[in-house]
């Protein structure tokens, strides 16, 4: 008898009315707020104008969406197109379902265009962005525990999940990859965010060490899985796919080192531009109010020079109104 596990919810889906709030989008949606939060508070300490960052994110989410959705319907493509499947699943994307690889693969078209029309260079975007993606990700798991999907092996370790009987899902106690996943995404977030400060990442670098740490969990935490997957030469292709990608990333971290060391001075150049504006007003305001301030005085000083005159005229009128008078 199981002492402690996690329990799975009973549904995942909770109706407010005639609205279902289903706690897979809920997952996705807060992941989404986090990294457009903390990717704009990171993109205004590099020199970024606040909004910018979600101005982008219009772009890069929806280009996401579609290319994780497609990612995992390409790979998975049985259960939606065999025998017996209703292909029309393939868009209920409620029920689960994102590959990340998709995901980041066509957000990134996505971004692309939207730093385009802004004058703003990707790489720079993207680094800013990479800690609130991984911490996207650690929210964006917790869909699946709502989902009771992509669990581990069978187990009994205290912290276990409870697996409910359904569809295509035996009853017991199962690892919690869900949960062993979004927490070293919360460490691969800590862990940008520190090389980041201390080594001062920049042109893309900040968002490959995501890539490349994030892939180097990815792939152990794979092999726990037991749900269904595709194999090459015995190993899940998702296993395939991240030491693929991890060695691409860890490759362009050396070279862009060597071809752009250091980071990038300015980020936005409409920012750069509209403060070297605001300065230059300012100087204007200063020297206006310079010129004001010296007419005033000129002013001053002529009235002084008039008084003056005049007094000294009343007081010669008056010597000699006195000199006739005694003469």
């Amino acid at each position: 008898m199981d002492l402690a596990y996690i329990p799975s919810p009973s549904t995942g889906v909770i109706d407010l009315g005639p609205i279902p709030l289903r706690g897979y989008a809920f997952c996705i949606i807060i992941g989404v707020f986090v990294a457009v939060w903390f990717g704009n508070k990171r993109w205004i300490a590099r020199g970024g104008r606040a909004g910018t960052v979600a101005d982008i994110a219009v772009w890069a989410v929806p280009f996401g969406l579609v290319g994780g959705r497609l990612y995992h319907v390409i790979t998975d493509y049985q259960l939606y197109f065999s025998d017996g499947q209703d292909w029309v699943d393939a868009f209920k994307i409620w029920q689960g379902g994102l590959g990340i690889w998709g995901a980041i693969a066509l957000g990134a078209v996505g971004a692309w265009i939207g730093c385009r029309r802004r004058g703003i260079p990707l790489p720079a975007w993207a680094d800013a962005l990479a800690p609130g993606i991984a911490l996207a990700q650690a929210c964006g798991r917790w869909g699946n525990w709502f989902n009771q999907e992509l669990y581990g092996k069978p187990t009994d370790v205290p912290w276990a999940l409870e697996i409910s009987e359904g569809p295509n899902r035996v009853a017991g106690t199962y690892h919690p990859t869900f949960l062993y996943e979004s927490l070293w995404c919360i460490g691969v977030a800590v862990l940008v965010i520190w090389a980041d400060r201390r080594f001062k990442l920049g042109h893309g670098r900040a968002f490959a060490l995501y890539v490349a740490s994030y892939c180097a969990g990815r792939a152990w935490i794979e092999y726990m899985r037991v749900d269904e997957a595709h194999h090459i030469l015995g190993v899940r292709l998702n296993v395939w796919t991240a030491g693929i990608v991890f060695a691409l990333a860890v490759l362009y971290m050396v070279i862009s080192a060597k071809v752009r060391p250091g980071r990038e001075e300015i980020v936005e150049p409409d920012a750069v531009a509209a403060e070297d504006a605001g300065d230059a007003e300012g100087v204007d305001a200063v020297k206006d109010g310079d010129a004001k301030d010296g007419d005033a005085k000129d002013r001053d000083a002529e009235d002084g020079d008039a008084d003056g005159t005049a007094k000294a005229a009343e007081k010669n009128g008056a010597a000699a109104a006195e000199a006739a008078k005694n003469g």
